[in-house]
């Protein structure tokens, strides 16, 4: 008997445009996080719309790297790059300086970078949970504070992507800094869509599901071999993971004028795999012996 589940049809092909040609040209657009990954994935959909794309991340190698990748997409404007830590306020203003310099001041602000890797809550050492909240939490806030501040200055409308996680809403045993910072960066959405909107910004969140790409850390990679070592795609409703650019053609078409009355959104594309559910609960199988680690020890 033929199979009848076929999952979801795979996307349109790499270079294809979710939106008219040219949708964002004479616009800039600074995405943090941009030279590897998700980022640069994004990045490269905007890029192909015609915008002038400023990447932002800590490694100038990266950066340089990506630059000639996005700089080689069919339609793309100008590419730049800008070293920042975004844990720091004053670099994260110079990073909007130097994006004013080379293209002027960017229309859309991309908050892609963060930091995360499993661990048992009882196991996360202070210095451990504020890496993750910095970067993830405090950093998109000192990224979008200086977006909005500019742009409120200047009396212009904005548009700002915050790329969230689905365990904002479920919560993320094993990533409990990184849930925590989540939750709150999609809390961000939602109170300042309202503050913000009255001035023209717009704000929304952006959830990506399973997108593998040759630039996850080795924990997050190795964390999903070991649970679906031979069948990634049969875990998923959708029977497939994502393609990057399916989260990118989400983050242009938030950011773009045919989303303008779209704000204090969160956006998950993942295929529904966040909304599984099974008939009856797997055996719970505690978060240390998952990650392979004994008994606690204070």
């Amino acid at each position: 008997m033929e199979n009848p589940l076929r999952g979801l049809p795979a996307p349109p092909p790499l270079g294809a445009a979710a939106l008219p040609p040219g949708t964002y040209t004479g616009r800039v657009v600074l995405v943090t996080g941009g030279g590897t990954g998700l980022g640069k994935a994004i990045a490269a959909e905007f890029a192909r719309l015609g915008a002038d794309v400023v990447i932002a991340g800590r490694r100038a190698k990266q950066l340089d790297a990506a630059c000639g990748e996005l700089a080689a997409v069919p339609g793309a404007g100008r590419v730049a790059a800008a070293v920042c830590d975004i844990r720091d306020p004053e670099r994260v203003s110079d990073v909007f300086d130097a994006a004013e310099a080379a293209f002027g001041p960017p229309d859309v602000l991309v908050n892609n970078a963060a930091a995360n890797f499993p661990c048992p809550a009882e196991d996360l050492s202070p210095n451990a949970w504020r890496a993750v909240v910095d970067i993830t939490l405090t950093g998109t806030w000192f990224m979008t504070r200086e977006f909005a501040r500019r742009h409120l200055a200047a009396g212009t409308p904005g548009s700002i992507v915050n790329i969230g996680a689905s365990y904002a809403w479920t919560g993320g045993p094993g990533f409990a800094h990184s849930a925590a910072a989540k939750a709150g960066v999609k809390n961000l959405v939602e109170t300042l869509a309202v503050e913000w909107g009255p001035y023209g910004i717009q704000i929304n969140g952006l959830v990506p599901g399973l997108f593998p790409h040759p630039d996850m850390t080795e924990d997050i990679r190795g964390g999903l071999d070991a649970a679906a070592p031979d069948d990634r795609d049969g875990r998923q409703p959708a029977l497939r993971v994502g393609a990057p650019r399916e989260l990118g053609w989400a983050a242009t078409f938030l950011a773009s004028p045919y989303a303008r009355f779209v704000t204090g959104h969160t956006l998950v594309v993942d295929g529904a795999n966040w909304q599984r559910r099974s008939l009856v609960n797997p055996e719970v199988v505690s978060i240390r012996t998952q990650l392979g680690r004994g008994p606690f020890r204070p």
